[in-house]
């Protein structure tokens, strides 16, 4: 098997501790050519010194101020030089053998454009988070993801062309990157690893689940698992997907779907609990739709280079 370089990217905020717990685990790794890559997004209070400290092999790149996840993974992308580039949240430890798949897969495939491995949650007893994805449904603007909250009994151990990878950890070329464009920087946090997803597909590549490889997945650690920000994300980013995404009839069905259910549905949910905060947040996320924003632009990889 041939061992080109991987050119591992994580983006930490605020997160110094859960991110060396992560690097600690690949450098148990088995595949011999890899370099990583940590971007620090202006954490505020975590100074990130620690992780040069304890993995002085780590390239530490500082951003001046919080890019988001995409901009946090573009700045990792311009600085990569493997021939592929793997995604990798912080808050997730990796098997010993994680990337030999992967890469074996990439090279046997020349027109795969993204894969992600088989995902379990960190604190469970063999419980799988992702294992493939059934895409976002048109007409609701959900995502329904494969084996999610299933035991792992193998019901999930062969490889598919799956619709979405899953952000937390997924592998592209570089070639498809220089292709395609950089993740859409847009969304800032949620829905732009599905958003990058339709763009390489749209350029004639395909997607795939690959359960020979896992990882562990510790799981919105960054934002936490109900928060005010998530709820404004998700909710905002859950229609600008469907403004950029869709067409024709689906676009006029996942619209009415969100506001005539989804959006009173959840005002009304937030209400009864009196969870103010995020009724705020929700309705924010609707009303950034009416600013002027170019929603459709993408950043190309040769305009940073």
């Amino acid at each position: 098997m041939s061992t080109p370089l991987v050119s591992i990217i994580s983006v930490n905020y605020n997160q110094a501790r859960i991110t060396c717990e992560m690097l600690a685990s690949l450098r148990q790794i088995t595949y011999p050519n890899i370099e990583v890559i940590v971007v620090d997004n202006a954490s505020p209070t975590d100074k990130p010194d620690v992780i040069k400290e304890q993995y002085p092999e780590v390239n530490l790149i500082r951003s001046a101020k919080n890019l988001g996840y995409a901009g946090g993974n573009n700045l990792g992308i311009i600085q990569a030089k493997g021939k592929y580039l793997f995604f990798l949240n912080n808050d997730t430890e990796v098997e010993v053998g994680f990337l030999e798949p992967l890469v074996n897969f990439f090279e046997k495939n020349p027109q795969a454009g993204i894969a992600s491995p088989k995902i379990k949650f960190y604190d469970s007893t063999n419980i799988i988070q992702y294992a493939g994805s059934t895409g976002i449904n048109p007409w609701t603007g959900r995502s329904k993801t494969i084996g999610n909250h299933e035991a792992d009994l193998g019901q999930h151990n062969i490889s598919i062309s799956t619709n979405l990878a899953d952000g937390a950890a997924m592998m592209i070329p570089m070639e498809v990157v220089k292709k395609v464009g950089l993740m859409p920087e847009i969304y800032f946090l949620y829905y732009e690893e599905h958003d990058w997803c339709e763009m390489i597909k749209r350029a004639g590549y395909s997607c795939h689940y690959i359960a020979e490889s896992a990882i562990y997945h510790k799981e919105s650690m960054s934002v936490g698992k109900m928060s005010v920000l998530k709820t404004y994300y998700l909710n905002r980013n859950r229609l600008l997907f469907i403004r950029r995404n869709l067409k024709g009839k689906q676009f006029y069905m996942s619209a009415v779907f969100f506001f005539l259910l989804a959006l009173p549905k959840n005002s009304l949910m937030f209400g009864v609990k009196r969870q103010w905060q995020h009724l705020k947040a929700l309705w924010s996320g609707l009303f950034w739709h009416l600013q002027p924003v170019k929603v459709h632009q993408n950043i190309a990889f040769k305009s940073v280079i």
